[in-house]
């Protein structure tokens, strides 16, 4: 037996900030998460505090009458704190040099360690089955971790929300992309 892990991105938010909420449409994602999720085994859920992370899981939390455990380490990323009229194209550098770093903000290498931390310490933990909520580029550096194809271009394919599972058997980890706007 192994341990399977889902990360999910974020439904649809009004903004990037922390306490940007979800919209309304992002509400009606919530619900459906919780019907795609109605037959998976589920017994820890943990998540950003960026408030749209957890109105994105508070439906299933609820359904499943689980606690959402809050990890700051799963926050988004922060590329930089001064204003970047070019970011899309910085942040694609950053995929290609780990190391890469902007007044303010975290290299992908930075970020990829800390997410790493909380998987490993779910992987050492009690439970089989977790949920993770995070956001999109936090996610795509742990996808890239496992997968190092997984790069900018997957990045901009990931959907609001978005749900991938991490099976661990054996000392292998395998990743599967589970959401799909079709599934709801």
């Amino acid at each position: 037996m192994g341990k399977n892990i889902y990360i999910i991105r974020h439904c649809q938010a009004e903004g990037q900030p922390a306490e940007s909420p979800l919209t309304e449409q992002g509400y009606k994602q919530a619900i459906d998460l919780v019907a795609f999720f109605s037959k998976k085994k589920v017994e820890r859920i943990i998540s950003s505090p960026f408030l749209r992370a957890i109105q994105t899981i508070e439906p299933l939390a609820e359904k499943m009458n689980l606690e959402v455990v809050i990890d700051q380490r799963l926050s988004e990323r922060i590329l930089s704190t001064t204003q970047m009229p070019d970011w899309l194209e910085r942040l694609e550098e950053t995929y290609i040099d780990m190391d890469l770093k902007f007044e303010g903000g975290e290299s992908s290498q930075e970020a990829t360690e800390r997410i790493v931390h909380v998987v490993d310490e779910i992987l050492e933990g009690e439970y089989d089955n977790t949920i993770v909520v995070t956001h999109g580029g936090i996610m795509s550096l742990l996808l890239k971790s496992v997968d190092e194809e997984f790069g900018f271009k997957e990045w901009k394919k990931l959907s609001n929300p978005d749900v991938f599972i991490l099976c661990f058997r054996n000392n292998e980890v395998t990743v599967e992309r589970l959401w799909s706007e079709k599934i709801v």
